[in-house]
C-alpha cells in the first residue's frame, strides 16, 4: 500500500522525516526515519536522507507494508474490560495468562482472546503474534494492560511509554521487613548470562529505575512481608522482579527470582499492576485507570491483618 503526497508552498522546506510524521500517515518521526533508511521513502523515485529539506512540487512516496492476517487461531475467552472505546481497549489481566503466543504457547494467550472479542479493530504493528499489544507484563502477574485497537493508537502509546509519560504503578506483597518507608532502585538490567530465560542486574545492562514506598508491613509465626506500592520509570523484562530480588526481598511466590514456597500457597508472584495514567492516543484526554486486586492476592491480604506491624 502507496501514499503519494506532492509538497505545496506550505510545506516545502520541512524535514523529510518531520513531514512525513506530521501528516496523516499515522507513522512517528522514528518510524519515518526508520521508513526513510529502508528505501521505503523516496523523494521523486530516489532515496533521500532524513534530513532532506523538502522542495515544492517534490513527489514523496510512502511505501507501508499492510499487515500480515493474523494465524493465531481466535478463540472465546473471557477478559476482564476495564474500559473500551474505538481506539483501544484496557484489560484486567488474569494470572497465568501468556501476553502473546510463542515456543509452547499457541492457545490460550491475550492474543487470541482478543482476537475474537475485537475482530478486525486491531493494530497490525505488532504483526500477526502481537496485534494490538502496546505492552506486556508477566504471565503470572496480574492487571492493566493497554491494547491498541488501530495503528494510530499503537504509534502515540508506544511515543508515550518510550518518552516515559505512561504512568505504572504496582503493588507487590515481598518477603522480609523493609526498614525505609519509601527509595529508588536504579540499577541496570540485561539477560542473565548463564540463563537465557533469566534477566539479572549487570553494569552493562540497560538504564532500570523502580521507586517503591511501604504501604503494611507484617510478622507471622512462619515469615516477615512488607507490601510495596511501586513506580517504574523504565519497563525493562522482569524488572520489579529483578530490583526487589536484588536487595533482597523477592516477590513472594516468585519462582524464577526466589524459591517461590510461601506459606501462603500461592504460585506465582503476588505483583499487580495496579494503575495506569496517560493521555488518550487520539483524544489527549487524561485517562486514569485502577484494577482490583484479584481474590487470591485480597484473600492473602486479609489472612495477614492481625499481623499487621
Amino acid at each position: 500500500m502507496n501514499k503519494i503526497i506532492i509538497i505545496t508552498e506550505e510545506e516545502k522546506n520541512k524535514r523529510l522525516d518531520v513531514l512525513c510524521s506530521s501528516l496523516d500517515f499515522d507513522i512517528s518521526r522514528s518510524m519515518a526515519q526508520k521508513l526513510i533508511e529502508d528505501g521505503k521513502i523516496l523523494v521523486n523515485d530516489k532515496q533521500a536522507k532524513e534530513s532532506y529539506k523538502v522542495k515544492l512540487g517534490d513527489e514523496i512516496l510512502v511505501k507501508f507494508e499492510k499487515p500480515k492476517e493474523p494465524k493465531i487461531k481466535p478463540q472465546d475467552i473471557k477478559l476482564d474490560i476495564v474500559y473500551e472505546d474505538k481506539d483501544i481497549i484496557v484489560v484486567n489481566k488474569q494470572k497465568g495468562m501468556v501476553v502473546h503466543p510463542g515456543n509452547g504457547n499457541k492457545e490460550g494467550t491475550l492474543v487470541n482472546a482478543i482476537l475474537n472479542y475485537c475482530k478486525d479493530s486491531l493494530s497490525g504493528i505488532g504483526g500477526e503474534i502481537r496485534p494490538g499489544i502496546v505492552h506486556r507484563i508477566d504471565k503470572d502477574t496480574t492487571g492493566l494492560l493497554i491494547i491498541a485497537k488501530n495503528d494510530k493508537a499503537h504509534i502515540s502509546m508506544s511515543e508515550q511509554i518510550k518518552n516515559h509519560e505512561v504512568t505504572k504503578i504496582y503493588m507487590a506483597l515481598v518477603k522480609g521487613i523493609i526498614e525505609e518507608e519509601e527509595a529508588t532502585i536504579n540499577m541496570p538490567i540485561a539477560r542473565n548470562k548463564n540463563d537465557r530465560k533469566k534477566m539479572s542486574v549487570d553494569k552493562d545492562g540497560k538504564e532500570a529505575v523502580t521507586h517503591f514506598k511501604v504501604l503494611d508491613r507484617y510478622v507471622t509465626n512462619k515469615g516477615k512481608y512488607s507490601l510495596l506500592e511501586l513506580k517504574i520509570d523504565t519497563g525493562r523484562t522482569h524488572q520489579i522482579r529483578v530490583h526487589l530480588s536484588e536487595i533482597g526481598h523477592p516477590v513472594v511466590g516468585d519462582e524464577v527470582y526466589s524459591n517461590g514456597k510461601n506459606e501462603f500457597g500461592v504460585k506465582g508472584q503476588l505483583l499487580h499492576a495496579k494503575k495506569l495514567e496517560f493521555k488518550h492516543p487520539i483524544s489527549g484526554k487524561e485517562m486514569k485507570l485502577e484494577a482490583k486486586l484479584p481474590n487470591e492476592y485480597e484473600n492473602v491480604l486479609n489472612s495477614l491483618e492481625e499481623y499487621k506491624i
